[in-house]
């Protein structure tokens, strides 16, 4: 998950009045109104909130005829509070992919030329995750890029650039929006 995700997840449960409104939802689906009613507020005020968390997806809505029932995603509340456990360690995945320094090197002489070019894309996840880290470690931290500035970065390594674009961002080495690319902080990477 992205640390940007975690951080707004977390901004919208800064309110005491969602929190009321998720404790209420576990019990089952609720329309706008009987919340509004249950907590003692006005139903604009509900709308706000209720909006808040839609924004993070805590929140699914059915409409059934002229009202709209909210009912709690367990499943995003559940695993966006055990991600902020796993910020700089990747979890679980991170220990199963790590390799010592020996075998990082071998794998880059492996797959690179002596020029830097990649020979041929590892099919193996964790000589894929090192053959990434390798490629990532050339950008600037803190520096947005353009697409097109990823594209020409990348084609130094492979004429695929697409598939190592996508990769980049899959392995969280990047992060995309709008068509602008930005590395992760290092304890994002798979392998660090």
């Amino acid at each position: 998950m992205q640390l940007n995700k975690i951080v707004e997840f977390h901004k919208a449960l800064g309110d005491l009045t969602r929190i009321r409104i998720i404790a209420l939802l576990q019990q089952g689906p609720l329309h706008g109104q009987a919340i509004a009613g249950k907590l003692g507020l006005k139903p604009p005020t509900i709308t706000h909130h209720i909006a808040k968390l839609r924004e993070v997806g805590l929140i699914k809505e059915k409409r059934d005829k002229n009202t709209i029932y909210f009912s709690l995603n367990a499943k995003i509340l559940e695993s966006s509070a055990k991600a902020i456990l796993t910020v700089g360690t990747g979890g679980e995945a991170r220990m199963e992919m790590s390799v010592t320094a020996e075998e990082r090197t071998a794998i880059i002489n492996n797959f690179f030329t002596k020029d830097g070019k990649l020979k041929n894309y590892p099919a193996q996840r964790k000589k894929k995750l090192v053959v990434l880290e390798y490629m990532a470690k050339g950008l600037e931290f803190g520096r947005v890029y353009q697409e097109r500035e990823i594209n020409g970065y990348l084609k130094q390594f492979h004429e695929d650039y697409a598939t190592l674009r996508r990769e980049l961002i899959m392995c969280q080495y990047m992060y995309r929006e709008n068509n602008q690319y930005e590395l992760n902080p290092v304890e994002l990477w798979w392998l660090s």
